[in-house]
């Protein structure tokens, strides 16, 4: 009768160890590339496939149909000769300019009240936060309603008694730009303010009690201390904001609809009617890369100034 010695049974065991960590180590490896591939395949596909196909066609004489024949900058030349490409270039100037300022105001003052432990946080941050789960269509139609002169604000102020008052800035080829502004703003300041909110409840408590112990009133403590570093926050918004504001399509079209006559047409709503609605296809391709060039222009410098000061350890 033979004997099995223990070092001839442990030596299988230790093979299969090993072999187990080592397909655990290829798992480990290989797997989350695996899960996410596809995503990664889909996004190089749909988005800069799609954006290079987009490029390639500006640059060609594209009508209703892609043609595939390079004939250099001429769509570009003609985009830059067009009145209604400056009309909405310099409407898009308006309502990026004023959304995102307003939007950081707002925003970070609701911010701040609610920083102050007040009571009923909760209900008041879910009624700011409420627009943001809205569609902008359904802003859009909302604000078309409250601003029409005939059935919102201005008949209703005037049911109270106050026949002189006036709202009919929807209508206004001078103000129409400026009811998208008052939709977009109302649409995402609480967004704004529950960014802003998270970065103020992040903000040491230790060093703003040092500074009311020195003596420092509490808007001297937002203004040198808390709102500096709310730096990481700014940013973040200031690109969240600037891509809604430049992609601005549903809201405008839902509002407006880039009128009366092109009075608030914007960069989005020139690319979709002259590449589907009047068979100028280069034509559109070119408009919607000068507004990939604006998103580059503004997101550039934002990340170069914030990997500058990080890297400076600020």
């Amino acid at each position: 009768m033979s004997v099995t010695s223990p070092s001839e049974t442990s030596i299988p065991v230790t093979q299969n160890k090993a072999a187990s960590g080592r397909l655990q180590a290829f798992a480990d490896l290989w797997l989350p590339r695996l899960v996410l591939s596809p995503t990664v395949f889909a996004s190089l596909l749909f988005v800069y496939g799609f954006i290079a196909f987009t490029a390639y066609l500006s640059f060609t004489d594209s009508r209703l149909m892609p043609n595939y024949e390079l004939t250099g900058f001429g769509q570009y030349q003609a985009l830059f000769e067009l009145d209604r490409w400056w009309v909405s270039a310099t409407n898009l100037g308006i309502f990026g300019g004023l959304f995102i300022l307003f939007c950081l105001i707002v925003g970070l003052l609701l911010a701040v009240f609610l920083d102050q432990k007040i009571r009923m946080e909760g209900a008041l941050r879910a009624i700011y936060l409420y627009p943001m789960a809205l569609s902008f269509i359904v802003t859009g139609v909302a604000w078309k309603w409250i601003l029409n002169p005939g059935l919102g604000l201005e008949k209703m102020v005037h049911e109270w008694g106050f026949s002189q008052f006036s709202m009919d800035w929807l209508v206004d080829s001078d103000m129409a730009i400026y009811t998208v502004v008052i939709a977009g703003l109302w649409q995402s300041s609480g967004f704004v303010m529950a960014l802003f909110l998270a970065g103020l409840r992040g903000v040491d408590d230790a060093i703003i009690k040092a500074a009311m112990v020195d003596g420092a009133s509490l808007p001297t403590i937002y203004r040198r201390i808390v709102i500096p570093a709310l730096r990481p926050v700014f940013f973040s918004v200031l690109l969240v904001l600037s891509h809604i504001a430049i992609k601005s399509f549903d809201l405008v079209m839902a509002l407006t609809a880039g009128g009366p006559g092109t009075s608030s047409d914007v960069p989005a709503i020139f690319m979709y009617q002259f590449s589907f609605t009047r068979g100028q296809l280069g034509l559109g391709a070119a408009s919607a890369m000068m507004m990939l060039m604006t998103v580059l222009a503004v997101l550039v410098p934002l990340i170069y100034l914030e990997s500058k000061e990080a890297k400076h350890g600020h």
